[in-house]
C-alpha cells in the first residue's frame, strides 16, 4: 500500500447501477444504493474477492489465470460521458449503457488519475483505483440500440475518458449524493518513464 495523501478534489455519487451479467448484456440496473463488501457489491456481474484473468492482463498471466480481483466496480465521471456524447453528436449518453457501476462529478481528468488512488467517503466506503478502463468495442450494440447510427463511434470518443475499475477497500454503503474525497499516491514518477 503507497503513501497517500487528500487532495482538494471531491467527488459527488450521480449514479449508481450494476451490470448482471457483462457475458450477454453489458448495460447497468440503476439503484439509489450500494451495499459495498470486501467483495464489491453482491448484484454486480464483476463482484467476487478473486477473478479469472483476462485480456488486459495477458502479458502477466495466462487467460483464465486466478487473480486478485481490482476490478469490482467501473466509475465513470459525468463529465467524461458528456464530453464523449459531444464527439458522438449526443446530447447525452446514459451511464447502462456503457455498464458503469458508479458516475461521479467533481474530478477533473478522472481517467486519468493514478492508480492506487482512493475515492473515501468520511463516514462510509473507501475504493481504490486499479487502473484506467480502456474502451472496446463492447458498448457499442447497446448505444445503437438506442442511438441509431452512433454506436460504432464509442470507442473513439471514449479514448481517455472511459473512467476507472476499482475495488473495496472499506466496507459501507454508497448513497446517489454521496461525497467521496480523493486521496492519491504520495510519491514521485518513476525515473525510467519517459
Amino acid at each position: 500500500m503507497p503513501a497517500l495523501k487528500p487532495t482538494d478534489y471531491y467527488a459527488t455519487v450521480k449514479w449508481l447501477g450494476s451490470v448482471k451479467d457483462s457475458e450477454t448484456d453489458l448495460t447497468s440496473t440503476p439503484t439509489v444504493e450500494m451495499p459495498l463488501t470486501f467483495a464489491g457489491f453482491e448484484a454486480e456481474f464483476h463482484a467476487g474477492l478473486t477473478r479469472p484473468s483476462c485480456s488486459r492482463v495477458k502479458q502477466q498471466y495466462p487467460r483464465f489465470t486466478e487473480i486478485k480481483n481490482a476490478r469490482q466496480l467501473s466509475i465513470v465521471s459525468q463529465e467524461e460521458l458528456d464530453l464523449i456524447a459531444a464527439e458522438m453528436g449526443l446530447a447525452q449518453l446514459a451511464p447502462q449503457l456503457v455498464g458503469a457501476s458508479l458516475v461521479i462529478e467533481g474530478i477533473p481528468d478522472w481517467s486519468h488519475v493514478p492508480p492506487s488512488s482512493r475515492l473515501v467517503a468520511a463516514d462510509g466506503p473507501g475504493l481504490v483505483i486499479d487502473m484506467e478502463n480502456r474502451p472496446c468495442h463492447l458498448p457499442a450494440p447497446f448505444i445503437e440500440a438506442e442511438n441509431p447510427g452512433k454506436g460504432k463511434a464509442f470507442k473513439a470518443a471514449a479514448k481517455g475518458r472511459r473512467g476507472v475499475t476499482a475495488s473495496v477497500e472499506r466496507v459501507g454503503t454508497l448513497s446517489l449524493g454521496m461525497t467521496l474525497r480523493l486521496h492519491i499516491p504520495d510519491q514521485p514518477v518513476w525515473s525510467e518513464l519517459s
